[in-house]
């Protein structure tokens, strides 16, 4: 973007949306160290286990997804964009790594996104049924969560 000539501020956010989906989708823990070229220095993060702000905060939740789990990939299924926010559909694909490692799992969830003036993620926030998602998944608590929902359909 020249600033002399500034780009109209919906194509500069379209060219922040594509910057923001193919990190995620390209994502690795290499690449972690790029968030602060795609956030803000303030930027909010909350998702069902987390609400943090700024960027090392950001970077520690992912650092640690490549921990706890084996090959955790993002593919982006939709984007809807308006002005400064847009909001993506999203799979998400890993393995646990102690509990059926073969078994790829997918959890289905959605981003609300917001950029700034300078086309930085601003607030990003994670909405997916961590009950249905994940904790029906696992072993124990998979069990109980299962027995819980069919209790509730009765």
């Amino acid at each position: 973007m020249n600033p002399l000539n500034p780009a109209p501020a919906s194509e500069m956010h379209a060219h922040s949306l594509a910057r923001l989906v193919i990190f995620f989708e390209t994502l690795t823990e290499k690449r972690i160290a790029d968030l602060p070229l795609i956030y803000a220095p303030e930027a909010r993060f909350k998702d069902p286990f987390n609400d943090v702000k700024g960027c090392e905060a950001i970077s520690a939740i992912f650092a640690h997804m490549f921990v706890a789990l084996e090959a955790p990939r993002f593919v982006v299924i939709e984007r809807i964009s308006q002005g400064q926010q847009c909001f993506l559909t999203w799979e998400f694909k890993f393995r646990f790594k102690n509990y059926q490692q073969t078994t790829e799992q997918v959890i289905l969830g959605a981003s609300h996104i917001v950029f700034n003036e300078q086309g930085l993620v601003s607030l990003h926030r994670d909405y997916w049924d961590a009950a249905e998602e994940l904790y029906e998944k696992l072993p124990v608590v998979g069990s109980v969560m299962r027995w819980l929902k069919r209790r509730a359909n009765t």
